[in-house]
């Protein structure tokens, strides 16, 4: 595991012009124990109104891969191998918040749970991650 201080600053830059930026995501915090973040369900609905279900899965995902790349550690990269989403409600208004915590950190794969709730603390999904830990690219 790494320090987060010296990662997070490198990580959050690498958000710049990506979907991350483009869906709202927000980091609320992130260390070797766990990683939040937030999305406003505003601008990520489907045409009825609802939270897309895309939307939630990429924010999954995303707190996900940062968990994965935090016990990577800044020599190594993570990338997602596959994310299984079980959608239980949506939402129409305010933000969700997603907090991934580990299932398994090993040193060639990292899996995690993750639990999607909206603002009213009730879980909009169950999400599990499993991510490949890789050399980075260019190294």
């Amino acid at each position: 595991m790494t320090d987060t201080d010296d990662l997070l600053p490198a990580l959050l830059a690498s958000f710049r012009g990506t979907l991350v930026e483009r869906l709202g995501i927000e980091l609320v915090t992130a260390d070797a124990a766990r990683v939040v973040a937030r999305m406003p369900v505003a601008g990520n609905t489907q045409p009825y109104g609802l939270l897309h279900g895309g939307a939630t899965a990429a924010l999954a995902e995303t707190v996900g891969s940062v968990a994965a790349t935090i016990h990577a550690g800044p020599a190594l990269s993570a990338v997602g191998t596959e994310l299984s989403a079980t959608h239980h409600r949506s939402a129409r208004e305010g933000y969700v918040t997603a907090t991934a915590t580990p299932l398994h950190l090993g040193r060639s794969t990292a899996s995690f749970d993750v639990a999607v709730l909206d603002d009213d603390g009730r879980r909009v999904c169950t999400a599990r991650l499993s991510c490949m830990i890789l050399g980075r690219p260019g190294a």
